[in-house]
């Protein structure tokens, strides 16, 4: 290869990692289809032609589909694009023979299923939407626009960006077994051997594709199992939630401690706030303010974020910045005020991918003050959505110094709701559930529905929707909350599911994949229909829009900052390196790579924030705005790095909208405090910097934070404004 370019470069060049340019800002209107490889946002396919016609060419932008979450999907887990093509060279139909027309068809990768998207002549051209997981496109001459199957001359093709993997996989060969071993690993490896434990490989479904030449590798940190020196049986078992209600100038006592859990059949030491899974359940009303007395019972030292919740700043529990690390036996004192509605969450800001993953998290439920802020319901349920990776042992081992997993972040192989692996409930039948859903997981894209019940979306991280939506199912990042409404109209039983599209990435092959996390019985005790009429109607807010509309004179100003998401790696192993290929699908909703992401730690990997304007990266930035700033941030997650994926970004003590993605405006806006960020994506944010203090912005995976992605700004208070 005489460019010097690398094969998983070459692949992305060839399948077209294509970025499209930032688009305008009209409501309404789609944006120009053209991609252009050196501006813009999202991923785009290349169409190449037919040999005898060199001339011809285009281009798909895959926009962006409006949806009241961080992208759209199917029920079932597949991303929804809308196709806008732009299209040059092609001759007149008629010179080529008995034709009279072109069409473009959407085809699955093994041509045996086809989509007519409709006509096409050069110029732009718009296809609509289409919710293939990998598909190719092919544009063909034909005798009529009437035509139903394809059988005229084939003049350009291309293929999704979700099917680069394919490409990827025929460029490298497997090293021969034994080829990769690390003389550095390895040592590092028998140190840890010396102190009881020793690597062993992470846990892989039966379905997915080993990769050869790597069982001899290990990561490059020490093994670090909680409580790995406690006597097990001497541990307090764990219990589950209780519910605690508090009143203004309440306190709680808050105690993080090594507890004794058993997980399908495993007993092991997990941590837990009071000794209870997940943490209390704190239920406070809108305006209040409590005390809570925190003691660190376990074996590293931790602090308490209290996510999503516009406090003072010296309680937010960011260690670094707004306070040290709290020590094992130590205490801290935070003052938590709830001045959002909403559903919301604590856990550590300390070795999240540890101390999380084992355990310490926590919802909070502010009721609101306004009668009637939400819609009637016959009761109402909070579900902490969770996963955890168990092996043989109990949960598989962590790095000590830096987290693995680094690449894609910890996926588990069980997953918890509300700390269980199965989630059970019993109503009446005709009742309507309010559910207040949390994603805690470290890294997991779920996508929940009811099977076959009818359900809505009212609100998400700080408060409701501008307006109420149908929606079949619900897509949380990590941190991320969502407020659903679900009518159970039937006898019998609901299963909780959450249904995705699993990658195989050694193979680039994605298969629908469903996860039963529970089972609603419906029909116990006779009929209970009280709400029907309030859960068919779809709810405008008035007092929603009434809160945003002091910012819509910001939306369409110029970017005040502009940051750009990738990646640095060095030091990786060969085999790990050459299987990195930029984007390959907006979300990852499966570690589709278990060997490879196990083997990256945050020594070898490092996750950027980069400034766009300053070059600045993670913890250099160190933004300033004054107190009452409308801030529009835009964030483009340049699908050009080397593994580019999704990352729920998440700012600390304010609140934001997201007006567009990808230029496409929002249709339905909620306050949120973390937004998903999906692969080769633009989008806009607009922060309210009400609170003043200096404050974190990160990604809510674990392993990514771990891994160095994070910046600080600060609010500086009114007072001091036009100092």
């Amino acid at each position: 290869m005489t460019s010097g370019r690398s094969p998983a470069r070459l692949a992305t060049l060839l399948l077209c990692a294509c970025i499209a340019p930032r688009f305008a800002h009209a409501q309404g209107r789609l944006p120009s289809a053209t991609c252009d490889v050196d501006a813009g946002a999202t991923a785009c396919m290349t169409l190449f032609p037919a040999p005898d016609f060199p001339g011809a060419s285009g281009r798909i932008a895959l926009l962006p589909v409006a949806s009241p979450f961080g992208v759209a999907v199917t029920i079932d887990g597949r991303a929804r694009y809308h196709l806008s093509a732009t299209i040059a060279g092609l001759p007149r139909p008629h010179s080529l023979g008995d034709y009279s027309v072109y069409v473009a068809w959407a085809y699955t990768l093994a041509l045996d299923s086809a989509v007519k998207l409709g006509v096409v002549t050069n110029g732009q051209a718009d296809f609509g939407e289409l919710d293939y997981t990998q598909f190719r496109i092919l544009i063909s001459a034909e005798r009529a626009a009437t035509v139903s199957t394809r059988a005229g001359r084939l003049m350009l093709r291309g293929t999704s960006p979700s099917a680069r993997l394919m490409a990827h996989r025929d460029l490298m060969q497997p090293s021969a077994p034994g080829a990769l071993r690390d003389p550095a690993r390895d040592s590092e490896g028998a140190m840890a051997g010396m102190h009881g434990m020793s690597w062993t490989m992470p846990p892989m479904t039966s379905a997915m594709s080993a990769m050869g030449g790597m069982s001899a590798l290990e990561p490059s940190v020490t093994p670090f199992r909680a409580g790995a020196t406690v006597d097990l049986a001497s541990l307090p078992p764990a219990r589950p939630r209780r519910v605690v209600h508090l009143r203004n100038g309440d306190t709680l006592a808050l105690e993080a401690q090594l507890v004794r859990r058993t997980i399908a059949g495993k007993t092991f030491v997990m941590y837990a706030f009071n000794g209870q899974y997940p943490g209390p359940l704190i239920d406070v009303r809108q305006g209040t303010t409590i005390v809570v007395r925190f003691r660190n019972g376990i074996d590293q030292p931790t602090a308490v974020h209290w996510h999503g919740v516009r406090l003072d700043n010296r309680f937010d529990g960011a260690v670094g910045v707004t306070q040290p690390a709290i020590q094992r036996g130590g205490t801290f004192i935070y003052t938590v005020r709830f001045p959002d509605a909403g559903i919301y969450w604590y856990h550590p800001h300390v070795r999240e991918d540890i101390q999380q993953d084992l355990g310490l998290s926590g919802n909070m439920l502010v009721r609101p003050a306004a009668a009637g802020y939400y819609g009637a319901v016959d009761r109402e349920e909070t579900l902490m959505l969770d996963d955890i990776l168990l092996d043989a042992a109990g949960p598989a081992l962590y790095g000590a110094e830096s987290p693995t997993h680094a690449l894609m972040g910890r996926f588990g192989n069980v997953m918890l709701v509300n700390g269980e692996p199965r989630y059970a409930l019993e109503v009446r039948r005709g009742e309507v559930v309010r559910f207040y859903l949390t994603n805690a997981s470290s890294a997991r894209i779920f996508n929940i529905s009811f099977a076959g019940a009818r359900m809505k979306v009212i609100a998400s991280d700080l408060g409701k929707f501008e307006h109420e939506e149908w929606v079949s199912s619900v897509v949380l990042a990590p941190a991320e909350r969502y407020i659903v409404e679900v009518e159970f109209s039937r006898n019998g039983s609901v299963a909780l599911v959450n249904r995705v599209q699993a990658l195989d990435h050694m193979v680039g092959r994605y298969s629908p994949e469903t996860d039963t996390l529970g089972v609603v019985r419906v029909g116990v005790g006779g009929a209970a229909a009280r709400h029907p009429a309030q859960f068919q109607m779809l709810r405008r807010n008035a007092d929603v829009a009434a809160d945003v509309a002091p910012f819509r004179r910001y939306f369409d100003k110029a970017p005040d900052h502009s940051l750009v998401l990738t990646l640095r790696t060095h030091d990786l192993p060969a085999a790990v390196a050459n299987m990195l290929i930029g984007i390959n699908a907006p979300v990852e909703w499966n570690d589709g790579m278990p060997m490879m992401n196990w083997l990256a730690t945050g020594r070898e990997v490092t996750w950027v924030l980069r400034d766009a304007e300053t070059g600045k990266e993670n913890m250099d930035i160190g933004w300033r705005f004054a107190q009452g700033d409308a801030v529009k941030l835009r964030i483009f997650n340049d699908p050009s790095s080397s593994h580019a994926m999704d990352h729920p970004i998440h700012l600390h003590g304010q609140r934001f909208l997201v007006l567009a993605r990808d230029g496409m405006p929002a249709t339905n806006l909620a306050w949120k405090d973390t937004a998903i960020i999906p692969a080769g994506e633009t989008v806009d944010l607009l922060v309210d910097m009400s609170n003043p203090g200096r404050w974190m912005l990160h990604c809510h995976i674990a392993e990514h934070l771990g891994a160095g992605m994070m910046a600080v700004f600060t609010v500086v208070p009114r007072a001091e404004r036009f100092r």
